[in-house]
């Protein structure tokens, strides 16, 4: 109960926060429009279909949500170091990772605006009709999504403690990302050696799940193996903070300085 307590209390002080960020809230305005605009209307010319449609406005919903956590989970133990608070949060008596679990949870809340913002957008000025065919599978398969890119974004935070241009890193590999996860892209499209490395990605099976769910198949299988690879994301994390804190400990270096 204390853990959730922390994880609960953090992540609302985060979510507060980055929600009154120029830089967090202005792109989490404009990306999701940006995104679906342009994805909706090369689908548009191309003549696609309603389920078609459907899969490229949960795609590009999915990209909203990693959009906004990439970067600033790369550049987020960038900031507490500017800002003094790194050291503080090392020296914490619970576990460095579990403080870095709601700091990229409420990323990934705030990015998940961009679901609700692209089908509004996609009725309103694209007059798609949309029709969810699980509306419960779909509200859990956003859900558990949301969680798993979180826990993505904490894997990423923690290792880049030590790059000092830890932003640019975010942004090399969020297209990459998009890409390989089958955000837009069927994941059957990509070249054959690209497929292992989109299983075990935990936002390939989160969105693969919208996908199901909204049409009307079975979710629960792709849910599986997103919780499943989303917690592996939580291990590994664990693991490297440790090393990561004890070398920084041991050479002087947490502050960069």
């Amino acid at each position: 109960m204390r853990t959730l307590r922390l994880v609960g209390v953090a992540w609302w002080l985060q979510l507060k926060m980055r929600s009154r960020s120029a830089f967090d809230g202005l792109l989490s305005l404009l990306y999701p429009g940006f995104f679906a605009t342009t994805i909706f209307m090369m689908f548009k010319q191309g003549d696609a279909a309603g389920p078609a449609l459907l899969s490229a406005a949960v795609g590009s919903s999915a990209m909203g949500i990693w959009s906004a956590v990439s970067t600033t989970a790369a550049f987020a133990l960038q900031m507490e170091r500017r800002q003094g608070t790194l050291e503080l949060l090392v020296l914490a008596p619970q576990p460095f990772a579990l403080l870095l679990v709601p700091l990229t949870l409420s990323m990934a809340t705030i990015g998940a605006y961009s679901m609700i913002a692209t089908l509004l957008w996609g009725r309103l000025a694209f007059g798609i009709h949309l029709t969810i065919a699980d509306p419960l599978g779909f509200l859990v398969a956003v859900v558990v999504t949301v969680f798993a890119i979180g826990m993505l974004g904490m894997l990423i935070a923690i290792s880049s403690i030590r790059y000092r241009f830890a932003w640019a890193l975010g942004s090399a590999i969020e297209m990459p990302v998009w890409l390989i996860c089958g955000f837009l892209v069927a994941v059957s499209d990509l070249p054959a050696w690209v497929r292992p490395l989109s299983a075990v990605l935990s936002p390939t099976w989160g969105v693969a799940a919208m996908r199901a769910a909204a049409n009307g198949q079975s979710p629960w299988a792709d849910l599986g193996w997103c919780v499943l690879t989303a917690a592996s994301y939580g291990l590994v994390a664990m693991f490297v903070s440790r090393w990561m804190v004890h070398s920084a400990r041991a050479h002087a270096t947490l502050a960069l300085s």
